[in-house]
């Protein structure tokens, strides 16, 4: 048995075999694959990120919207009380002055015309058939000269439409037919 501070004379073919380093040469951080990998992973991570801003942009954009229509209704609905008031006030006054009717009856237009700039038009028509969307019975007739269920005057007005109502018209109608 030889000693263990015997040194072998023969070469040792783990240091042969081996390249000569070269101490500025710095060592390659990851093998390609394990880079794409990763670029993979943060490519993935961006697009989600763009995902969730573009959600949220969405969102804002709805979130804005839901609130301008409210916003909207709360100040048409305020205005409501002038619109009826007006027509009292016009109906009164075709009875004193048909002048005074006529120069009231053009301010109760301009208001209908605000409300329909913000985006409620005025429901008042006759002849149509009932629809509980947009109407609100207050009366019923019996007419055998219109079909059933048609409306045949307009007690009061309504604004909007069938989707977005401020409110409905008060309408009078015809009796169902039996």
């Amino acid at each position: 048995m030889e000693h263990p501070d015997a040194r072998s004379t023969e070469p040792d073919e783990d240091l042969a075999s081996r390249e000569p380093v070269d101490p500025e040469e710095k060592p390659s951080p990851a093998p390609p694959n394990e880079l794409e990998l990763r670029l993979a992973e943060v490519e993935d991570r961006w697009h989600r990120a763009a995902a969730d801003l573009d959600n949220t942009r969405k969102r804002a954009a709805r979130e804005l919207a839901l609130a301008r229509d409210a916003e909207r209704a709360r100040a048409a609905s305020v205005f409501l009380p002038v619109v009826d008031g007006l027509q009292d006030a016009v109906s009164y006054a075709k009875q004193v002055n048909e002048g005074l009717a006529e120069g009231m009856e053009s301010i109760r237009e301009q208001a209908v015309g605000a409300l329909e700039r913000l985006g409620y038009p005025r429901i008042d028509e006759v002849g149509v058939p009932f629809d509980p969307r947009i109407h609100e019975v207050l009366s019923v007739v019996e007419r055998g000269d219109v079909p059933p269920r048609t409306v045949v005057a307009v007690a009061r007005l309504g604004f909007g439409t069938p989707e977005r109502l401020l409110r409905p018209a008060g309408v009078v109608v015809t009796a169902a037919g039996e």
